[in-house]
């Protein structure tokens, strides 16, 4: 299916896409690394590429009984400004002046669960410290492994692995899309 391109984009509803995503957006508390609440609803929205593509994910780990919990989705480019004037960090926040994948809908922060809460992964969503990266071994033994389950998934789902942030995966050539200012976009229907 070829990409809309257009000036209107058009975003997903994830939880409408697949109510089986575990939707708690870190944003819309105080519970992230900005001690504020950046956004004044609870829904995510993905471009619909990445709704699906994350949907496949959800259907893989529910293999594994694992589910997977986003944790953002969709981001106005005035909320990555936020996040910049707190943290000016490239390493773990994208400067707004070249652009978010999350601006473009095509990019999720996420985490893992199961029936007894969120899976150990090393370190907090959101952490600026090196045991943040992929590939680190000075974590338990089980929270790489929990990265290795994530990042497999969500790479064989269509999604690129952000090195830096265990947590941070983009769609496979979601540059491609413009990055989008408005959170209220009225979502397609699933």
């Amino acid at each position: 299916m070829p990409k809309d391109l257009t000036n209107k984009p058009k975003l997903r509803l994830v939880q409408i896409v697949d109510p089986n995503i575990e939707v708690d957006l870190a944003y819309a508390t105080e519970k992230n690394f900005t001690g504020q609440v950046l956004y004044d609803d609870k829904r995510a929205y993905l471009r619909p590429e990445a709704a699906e593509a994350l949907s496949k994910v959800a259907s893989a780990l529910a293999a594994l009984d694992i589910r997977i919990v986003l944790l953002d989705a969709f981001r106005p480019i005035s909320v990555q400004h936020k996040l910049w004037a707190f943290r000016p960090d490239p390493e773990f926040v994208a400067d707004p002046m070249i652009g978010s994948d999350h601006s473009r809908g095509t990019a999720v922060d996420v985490t893992l669960a199961n029936s007894s809460g969120w899976l150990d992964m090393g370190t907090d969503f959101d952490a600026a410290v090196p045991q943040s990266h992929h590939d680190r071994f000075d974590i338990p033994k089980r929270a790489v492994e929990n990265r290795n389950i994530l990042r497999e998934t969500m790479v064989n789902a269509g999604f690129e692995s952000n090195p830096l942030e265990w947590w941070h995966y983009a769609l496979a050539g979601g540059k491609d899309f413009p990055v989008i200012e408005d959170r209220h976009l009225e979502p397609d229907a699933a």
